[in-house]
């Protein structure tokens, strides 16, 4: 029923977070989740960036693991710094490499550096060169976190979507989520904001640029559309071109837990409140088509 555009594994146990004690889980842990939720296949994002990961994840370590499947569908993670921490390192060649062994995407990228950092922006031209759609986190600053850096009201954001328009970006994380809605104080974008959504710069964006997608993954997404029902049957109705069902899950944990996503828009299409259509491009329609499955 589902296709997930977002989650992670690793085979082996390694080093747990500091903050939860957990590890990934491994791939047969997340099948026995599919079942229980419904999902049929998942994009799986490596780890590359020391700011997010104890222990970078090798393409070839990922892409052997999931040989062994058919529920998973890779994505290449290219840090910005690879290859010569230059804005002229030749990253479309890399990632030419790795679509060639069948990966659909680049991403989850979360190198903590600035939207429009040269070697960012190389990365973004590097993806939009071999037409790799791009799945991003947003971090609050740089220092202390993890994820490209933009300010409250995501205007460097808006100055890569203008300058990569052939770029599919794919919009993940609390900071750019929780501006689907007026933000009250620019901390607000650290969390996950409660209560009636005045609308904000993400649906603002959207309509603007149609390069820029949204992954509804985690708790963010799920908080986005959730918060204000009513709104967000509306923003679901709208933008259900490209809007994407995820779960973003980093533990072997119950499937409630991990996939609130998928109950929800269960109930919305089982009420009426979102119709047939929005359901089954948002649940595996759109990624279908995105990714050429």
């Amino acid at each position: 029923m589902f296709i997930d555009i977002h989650l992670h594994t690793r085979r082996a146990k390694g080093f747990p977070r500091e903050w939860d004690n957990a590890t990934y889980a491994s791939p047969d842990e997340l099948i026995e989740i599919f079942d229980q939720v419904g999902i049929e296949k998942a994009v799986v994002l490596p780890a590359a960036s020391p700011e997010c990961c104890h222990v970078p994840q090798s393409m070839e370590t990922l892409l052997e693991t999931l040989e062994e499947y058919d529920r998973f569908i890779p994505f290449c993670n290219c840090d910005p710094r690879f290859l010569k921490n230059s804005p002229d390192a030749p990253l479309a060649d890399f990632l030419r490499f790795y679509k060639e062994k069948g990966c659909k995407g680049v991403g989850e990228v979360t190198a903590n550096m600035y939207f429009d950092d040269p070697m960012v922006e190389n990365l973004f031209a590097a993806c939009q060169e071999t037409k790799l759609p791009l799945t991003f986190h947003i971090g609050p600053q740089v220092g202390g976190c993890y994820g490209l850096v933009d300010d409250p009201g995501l205007p460097r954001l808006e100055k890569a979507l203008q300058k990569f328009p052939e770029l599919v970006f794919l919009g993940h994380s609390q900071p750019f989520w929780a501006e689907i809605g007026k933000l009250e104080k620019p901390e607000d974008r650290n969390g996950y904001p409660k209560g009636t959504v005045t609308e904000g710069r993400v649906p603002e964006l959207m309509r603007k640029y149609p390069n820029l997608h949204g992954d509804l993954s985690a708790g963010s997404g799920h908080n986005a559309v959730s918060r204000d029902e009513e709104f967000g049957m509306r923003f679901l109705e709208e933008f259900q071109e490209r809007l994407y069902f995820g779960t973003d899950m980093t533990s072997p944990g119950g499937a409630a837990s991990q996939a609130p996503l998928a109950s929800y828009l269960l109930r919305l299409r089982e009420e009426a409140k979102i119709s047939q259509e929005c359901f089954e491009n948002i649940a595996r329609g759109n990624a279908r088509r995105l990714l050429e499955l």
